[in-house]
């Protein structure tokens, strides 16, 4: 597994290791311990989730807030997403801050967004499978949320927002300056 830095030091795309041959190709997706060198940290993954989308489904911006915060590896297994990450650690010098990397299943590349980070991603294929990998359980009374078209944030999601297919949850999400988000100096792996 290679690390691939980002824009912030904490996040880390990820390539696995692919076997390729005649037959066609066999991918590495996720050793532990290569993982943990990688990103230079030891995560305990304890929960597995797969999204099925649609074309424009956009998902997120999603967190959740101490003490369930979680820290995620992504990736897509059919089709091709855009993947953005946000910076919500107030404090931080990137905060409000985005990093965002189309993810297919051709160029197999992975994210890993630890805690104090929000995420989101849009379907820019037909259909998209998504897996991720969490080190916290889902906890619902822990929810954060950001607005997908926070001005304040600028992100280009690639599609126009008229097009989005969004549940009507994710249409209420507050903007970064009325959400709630982590303290830079929260120890988020205490």
């Amino acid at each position: 597994m290679t690390a691939i830095p980002t824009i912030f030091p904490e996040v880390y795309l990820l390539k696995p290791k692919v076997i390729q041959d005649k037959r066609g190709s066999l991918s590495e997706y996720f050793l532990s311990q290569a993982f943990q060198s990688a990103i230079g940290r030891k995560i305990l993954f304890c929960q597995e989730n797969l999204t099925y989308s649609k074309k424009a489904v956009l998902r997120g911006l999603h967190y959740q807030l101490p003490l369930f915060a979680q820290s995620k590896l992504v990736s897509v297994i059919q089709g091709n997403v855009l993947d953005v990450v946000v910076d919500i650690r107030k404090g931080s010098p990137s905060f409000g801050k985005y990093f965002s990397q189309e993810l297919s299943a051709e160029n197999q590349l992975q994210i890993f967004i630890p805690r104090g980070f929000a995420h989101g991603f849009i379907t820019l294929s037909e259909t998209s499978l998504f897996h991720y990998k969490t080190d916290q359980y889902y906890h619902p009374e822990s929810e954060g949320h950001i607005a997908a078209n926070d001005l304040e944030l600028g992100i280009d999601w690639k599609i126009p927002e008229k097009e989005w297919i969004q549940s009507e949850k994710d249409k209420m999400h507050p903007t970064l300056a009325k959400a709630s988000v982590f303290d830079f100096k929260d120890d988020l792996y205490a």
